[in-house]
């Protein structure tokens, strides 16, 4: 639990899906609809403004009776982000997530967007590494590793 965010990102890869601070809602959700993913990030320029997500199309959009096409992407999302840096631990953030009850933490450094780890990306990894352990001693209790 002491591994760094920064490895779970090297295998997830940095790839994060974002829009401009301009875009209307409806097309913020076309591109979540696009890449069948449940959030962006909003970006003022290299600036990282919010996250808008499906929470937000539900409760500050549908049940607001907000036209989507006509709605703002910066009106509805999520400012003021909690973000971590890579340095984080997986121990830390799964506190984080627990802590703020949110979902998705961007990852900056200096400032700059490396990714974005989700509550779903780090309990996979924590599974994987569940996984790896409980063969490592099966191996070892069947005789197939030395001690």
């Amino acid at each position: 639990m002491n591994t760094s965010i920064s490895t779970l990102l090297e295998h997830k890869g940095g790839a994060v899906k974002t829009v401009a601070s301009t875009v209307s809602v409806s097309d913020a959700v076309k591109e979540m609809n696009r890449h069948k993913i449940g959030s962006v990030l909003v970006m003022e320029g290299e600036r990282l403004a919010g996250i808008f997500t499906e929470r937000d199309v539900l409760t500050r959009v549908v049940a607001a009776e907000l036209d989507p096409k006509t709605t703002p992407v910066t009106a509805v999302m999520t400012g003021n982000l909690f973000t971590i840096g890579p340095e984080t631990t997986m121990q830390q953030a799964m506190e984080l997530f627990t802590e703020r009850r949110c979902r998705h933490l961007p990852v900056l450094k200096e400032g700059r967007l490396l990714g974005l780890i989700s509550i779903g990306d780090v309990s996979r990894w924590v599974a994987s590494m569940h996984r790896a352990e409980a063969e490592s001693l099966r191996q070892y209790i069947g005789g197939g590793l030395s001690p």
